[in-house]
């Protein structure tokens, strides 16, 4: 099922120069009808697995693998809540460091922030989570019943260095966590979309999947 291929569309006036009529028309597919999921959906968990996409894997890659066409690879940028597929999807490793060398340039390896490490006392208590955002003068200090006195540290005991190309990459590899919808749950979708596609009664109407517009400034439907 293309999801070009279900749009609806407009009748348009012709303005070609070489139309036989006034009352010539072309035909365009109305890309203002957006597909979105049903709210009472959208809202239940049970419709939905947690995916990671794969190095190098494509909407149509991944559409393959769950639904067994490539051509619902729509289906699977809708339910990932996905509007811009250039920002949103993840890049393969080369494309990363291609976009991150770009942007950065002879600043690529540079520290962009500093992040905690892990830090447990002696009885393995958790002192320090990992991944906090600290500056660079950032120390921790605690006490350790197995030493029986304070303990301070800090510089590289207590934190590393983020570089741009590091930050990037995490970015990026962020976006390979989305949700998708189970097969089960598939073909109700499908349903949903057709008939958002079908038009209602109009002025304008000509079947469920036309209407036609006598000027350009009447107002898309």
């Amino acid at each position: 099922m293309s999801y070009f291929r279900e749009l609806p569309n407009i009748k348009y006036p012709s303005f070609l120069s070489d139309k036989n009529s006034s009352l010539e028309y072309i035909d365009v597919k109305n890309f203002f009808r957006r597909v979105k999921l049903r709210e009472d959906i959208q809202n239940t968990l049970v419709v939905f697995d947690k995916y990671e996409i794969p190095m190098g894997f494509r909407p149509d890659n991944v559409a393959e693998e769950l639904y067994g066409s490539a051509s619902l690879d729509w289906v699977v940028i809708t339910c990932a809540g996905i509007v811009n597929i250039r920002d949103e999807w993840p890049l393969d490793s080369n494309q990363i460091y291609d976009y991150s060398l770009n942007k950065y340039g002879e600043k690529l390896n540079e520290v962009k922030y500093y992040q905690t490490k892990e830090i447990r006392d002696g009885e393995g208590h958790l002192i320090l989570p990992k991944g906090k955002r600290v500056n660079s003068n950032f120390t921790v200090k605690y006490y350790d019943n197995t030493l029986s006195t304070y303990v301070t540290k800090s510089g590289t005991n207590v934190r590393s260095g983020i570089s741009n190309y590091e930050h990037e990459t995490i970015l990026n590899d962020n976006k390979r966590f989305i949700s998708v919808l189970k097969e089960e749950f598939l073909q109700e979708f499908l349903n949903d979309f057709r008939d958002i596609m079908v038009y209602g009664k109009s002025s304008q109407f000509v079947d469920d999947k036309t209407v036609k517009l006598e000027n350009l400034n009447i107002s898309m439907p």
